[in-house]
């Protein structure tokens, strides 16, 4: 999505919002872009950039092979600053350096733009430092801000901000896409399951790392199956060992939510919206050792580890309060 040609296929409000802006020449001092992964924040942003500095442009579309352009989309732009999580959140010490760099005067024009990635994530003080920021707007500067969580921004800072929903992917769409870029029928119905991002998708799909987590989640379910007490070794001895960073935990969480709704959607005969098990048998036989009531129990129990993870709670614990609520 290089283009807002390209944008609107995709996401059609949104260009039309943002290029009508621009055809008016009003372009706003502050932008919040809310959506779930893949579906176009950066590609946006990147793009009111290009329009803000691209000396070649077309209408609304950014020429895209100028020295601007190209900078801005190797994040080498002088003028076009990006904040992201240090960590799990953006500090206040990052703002500070962020207002420091607009004391400064534009190195190539009075134009300054700065994106803030995952600006949910920041902290309490960084976050009323962006707010006095975003109270004296300077005709030249622009604000752009990524969220997938809008409501855990303040309500002031998203008064200031003028609010770009965007609208989920299609997963069929999405899955014709994969098809398309080479991946089979069961791997891309389960990209499409587990993320919007394209480039994402592929880099899974060929992931050794991925592979083994998709065996892990099958021996996982079957351990529970199991009255031993062997599914905690197996916690900490393989799936701990194999999830450690926080984000893969929450991949493996998301991958084992799916694996056992295609169990729930066994019991339930909606065949045609299994995502993760292709082996029918081992489906049929996995069905026998969970009633419907236990696998809606057990859904809960897995978007409630989730959740705690969001909330920083110690991946291991997670893990442990999980598997305990499971076996019960």
């Amino acid at each position: 999505m290089r283009t807002w040609s390209s944008i609107s296929e995709v996401q059609p409000m949104a260009s039309k919002i943002i290029t009508n802006s621009i055809k008016k020449d009003r372009i706003s001092h502050a932008y919040l872009l809310h959506g779930a992964r893949g579906t176009g924040k950066e590609a946006i942003a990147v793009l009111i950039a290009k329009v803000l500095f691209c000396n070649n442009k077309s209408g609304v579309e950014p020429c895209l092979q100028c020295t601007e352009c190209k900078r801005i989309d190797s994040r080498n732009h002088p003028d076009v600053h990006w904040i992201e999580p240090e960590g799990q959140s953006i500090k206040i010490d990052q703002i500070k350096n962020l207002q420091k760099e607009f004391t400064y005067s534009g190195l190539e024009s009075a134009q300054k733009v700065y994106i803030i990635v995952g600006a949910d994530t920041l902290t309490a003080n960084a976050a009323n430092r962006i707010l006095k920021f975003l109270e004296e707007p300077s005709k030249k500067t622009t604000a752009i801000m990524l969220t997938e969580n809008s409501h855990a921004i303040l309500p002031t800072i998203r008064s200031r901000c003028q609010i770009i929903d965007l609208k989920p992917l299609n997963p069929l769409q999405f899955q014709k896409n994969l098809l398309e870029a080479g991946l089979n029928e069961p791997t891309a119905r389960l990209m499409s399951a587990l993320t919007n991002n394209l480039d994402e998708a592929i880099e899974w799909s060929q992931d050794e790392w991925f592979a083994v987590a998709r065996k892990l989640v099958v021996q996982l379910i079957e351990a529970f199956t199991d009255n031993s007490n062997d599914v905690y070794l197996f916690i900490h001895n393989h799936w701990l060992n194999h999830f450690k960073e926080k984000y893969q935990l929450e991949q493996g969480i998301d991958i084992l939510l799916l694996a056992f709704k295609d169990i729930l959607y066994y019991h339930l005969g909606h065949m045609e919206s299994l995502v993760f098990f292709q082996d029918n048998e081992r489906l049929e036989r996995l069905g026998m050792n969970f009633s419907k009531e236990k696998l809606i129990s057990i859904l809960h129990v897995l978007l409630e580890a989730r959740q705690k993870l969001k909330q920083n709670v110690h991946p291991t614990l997670v893990m442990e309060q999980a598997t305990l609520q499971i076996k019960r």
